[in-house]
């Protein structure tokens, strides 16, 4: 295939989500078949839970891009999913019955869900530490322009999508001109005091490899990008995540169109490291859907893969029993191959 790092994404232009194209792989059971079908071993961990730690809500499938990487498959077609008033009251009664100090929200882009700055304050007020997953772009439109001094006066924790660095490989996951836009909200960040060492302004990037490659090695990266954010556009930052892209839809969907899925699953599962195992993010973290229903991770949450009582129930948060939940055998599948190739990944970076 060449150099991975000059590998480009290539295939479908994802203009619009799987589901507005009726693309096959819009189907989740369809996703969990494509890799099921290849000639690989099973995922081998019986993985059991954790304390809970981290409450992470998706609040909703709508988001101003379309990104080619996107798991989640969000965009700006996915208006009918949207977590309710009520479903996110019934977030915040489950959350106080758990022991987590996280509150990680997301989508989407969260900030479009019209209850979004009700949720934020109502987890301040519990003395939560609240992360926002934010993909930068949306902080430049109109009714998220005041979030970067809103968020600073919260505490709220940024952590941005950012696929690299250099204009070019940004560009070619995320869309034409999204890199200029993402070191303007940088800029905009900062000037509200993130991104400068303040623990309670804490702004982390997120990055995905543009390709079927792992990522790299995350503290060196973090040391190159900073130089070069610094240097070329006079923007910080203050910690670096490198996740893996997992095989699920737009990044499945590209995996097949490209002819890279056998060989991207066969490096995923040449590289299950055991040693990432403990700090698996489905061990410590209560994921909710849009809707309601509860995973062990924000991965199942979009194979809808729902976590289950030891009775076998599906979870649902109007329902949450912590002690149920703890006694439960964590969902997995060959997906999981993501989290645990190399340094492994999570929705905290590298692992081991």
């Amino acid at each position: 295939m060449g150099a991975a790092e000059n590998e480009k994404l290539t295939g479908p232009r994802a203009t619009t989500s799987l589901v507005s194209r009726h693309a096959p792989l819009s189907s989740t059971r369809e996703q969990l078949q494509a890799l099921e079908r290849l000639p690989l071993r099973d995922f081998p961990a019986d993985l059991r839970p954790a304390a809970i730690e981290i409450f992470q809500i998706n609040v909703g499938k709508l988001c101003n891009m379309t990104c080619k990487h996107c798991h989640v498959d969000a965009g700006p077609d996915r208006t009918e999913e949207m977590m309710s008033r009520d479903t996110v009251d019934l977030c915040l009664a489950a959350l106080d019955r758990t022991s987590a100090r996280t509150v990680d929200i997301t989508g989407g882009a969260p900030e479009l869900n019209p209850h979004f700055r009700y949720l934020v304050e109502a987890c301040v007020e519990r003395g939560k530490h609240v992360i926002d997953r934010c993909n930068l772009t949306i902080l430049l439109t109109g009714p998220c322009r005041d979030l970067p001094e809103w968020f600073a006066a919260r505490g709220v924790e940024i952590v941005c999508s950012l696929p690299h660095y250099r204009k070019r490989n940004t560009d070619l996951q995320r869309g034409e001109g999204t890199f200029e836009k993402s070191i303007e909200a940088l800029a905009r960040l900062n000037a509200a005091g993130y991104g400068k060492g303040d623990p309670r302004r804490r702004l982390t990037l997120m990055h995905n490899p543009v390709g079927a490659f792992l990522a790299g090695d995350q503290k060196s990266m973090e040391r190159e990008w900073k130089q070069g954010l610094a240097a070329n556009h006079g923007v910080s930052f203050d910690a670096l995540v490198a996740l893996n892209n997992m095989p699920i839809s737009r990044f499945l969907e590209w995996l097949e169109a490209s002819g890279n899925l056998g060989r991207y699953m066969e490096l995923l599962a040449n590289a299950y490291n055991p040693a990432t195992v403990e700090g698996l993010m489905c061990r410590n973290t209560l994921s909710v859907g849009w809707d309601g229903r509860v995973y062990d991770c924000d991965f199942n949450q979009m194979l809808e893969l729902d976590a289950r009582y030891p009775d076998a129930k599906a979870v649902h948060i109007r329902d949450f029993d912590s002690r149920s939940f703890a006694a439960r055998r964590i969902v997995t599948a060959r997906h999981c191959f993501g989290c645990t190739a190399g340094a492994g990944s999570s929705c905290g970076g590298a692992i081991a």
